[in-house]
């Protein structure tokens, strides 16, 4: 039988390559749904390749989509908060997700994952890196720590006066992945790491002190894991978005689909690998830091650096201003340890317009 998956975020870059996959395992998954943010010419082309049963365009339509119990799983694939009420009202209709919204867990981890385990859903991650981590875990019960990389952005060998004078055009040139503008300016500044570390906890279960960031500037080794003996496992491979997508979207089976070519350890030739700067990279180690505090300091956190990014990528902004602004507002933050869906949405609503405000007041001096 046909997996029937819908695709949350068809038109931008996690779910065209998510169609680039299905269309190598056509045999394998029918298309319920197709979603997209703005881009109604590339929504109206990809339906008429996949013939869907219905597509919709921006927020509205989504709650149908996750609602149609037909769907086995859905890939969400949009960025920024409005991939959160659709993700739980799929897990609350048993639809496993394949989740590649990092905001669904940044803003409402303690929440979600209490839902899918009340449901009995799936969550299997799509990001590279908590992929990674899925595929090296055969027994949870036994991991002492898990290991997440990075690759150090495009500043991992510049001075810190060359990220304060940074150009956005610098920040987006990314030496190994091609994501959107918001994701590679937080991969400049390592918050994309942060993030990443949030989701983690969320999603293996494991303290703050118990994951580390080593930096992996060839991005082969996508993560690994640590068991309670000293045995270390890692999931390498190399750096293609297609592969994690496709294992989230076929799991537990594995097909041959999308494979950019044959792995060589002689090609690769090394690996190397080194500790975070955290004076350099400070938004890291503010991430941890709210990560540990929990509530809505993740909220503020993932609100506030956003609004900082965009406000960034507009030429408002430099680059370090990011982290100065994230920090401020997180610092001013009164945490909510317990906060409902609907405090999280107010919280995350008053925290971008502080930022936005303090962002004005930054420029005028």
């Amino acid at each position: 039988m046909k997996r029937k998956i819908s695709i949350i975020g068809s038109t931008g870059s996690i779910g065209t390559q998510a169609l680039e996959a299905i269309e190598k395992l056509r045999d394998k998954f029918e298309i319920i749904a197709l979603a997209g943010g703005h881009n109604k010419e590339l929504l109206a082309k990809q339906a008429e390749k996949f013939k869907p049963r219905y597509t919709c365009l921006g927020e509205e339509g989504l709650e149908k989509i996750c609602s149609d119990k037909e769907n086995d799983i859905i890939l969400v694939a949009c960025s920024g908060k409005i991939g959160l009420k659709p993700t739980l009202t799929a897990i609350r209709n048993g639809i496993d997700i394949a989740l590649a919204n990092k905001e669904t867990l940044v803003m409402a981890g303690d929440i979600v994952m209490a839902e899918a385990e009340k449901y009995g859903v799936n969550i299997i991650p799509v990001d590279s890196e908590h992929c990674a981590i899925h595929q090296c875990i055969k027994n949870i019960s036994q991991v002492d720590k898990l290991i997440i990389t990075a690759s150090g952005g495009p500043f991992l060998k510049k001075s810190v006066e060359d990220m304060k004078c940074a150009t956005v055009e610098q920040a987006l040139a990314h030496p190994r992945w091609n994501m959107g503008k918001k994701i590679t300016v937080d991969s400049a500044t390592l918050m994309n790491k942060g993030l990443e570390i949030i989701e983690a906890h969320h999603l293996f279960g494991f303290d703050y002190d118990d994951i580390d960031v080593v930096i992996h500037p060839q991005s082969i080794v996508h993560s690994a894991i640590e068991y309670k003996d000293g045995s270390v496992i890692a999931q390498i491979g190399l750096p293609s978005m297609h592969i994690p997508i496709q294992y989230a979207i076929t799991y537990p089976e594995r097909f041959e689909g999308i494979k950019s070519k044959s792995f060589s350890f002689a090609d690769i030739a090394r690996l190397d690998f080194e500790k975070p700067d955290y004076e350099k990279f400070p938004t890291l180690k503010l991430a941890y830091e709210m990560g540990k505090l929990g509530g809505t300091a993740t909220v503020c956190l993932n609100a506030a650096n956003e609004e900082a990014v965009f406000a960034f990528l507009d030429g408002k902004i430099k680059l370090y201003d990011i982290y100065k602004i994230t920090k401020k507002m997180c610092d001013e933050h009164k945490v909510s340890k317990n906060p409902t869906i609907d405090e999280i949405f107010a919280v995350d609503k008053e925290v971008r317009e502080k930022t936005q405000e303090l962002i004005k007041t930054e420029r005028k001096l």
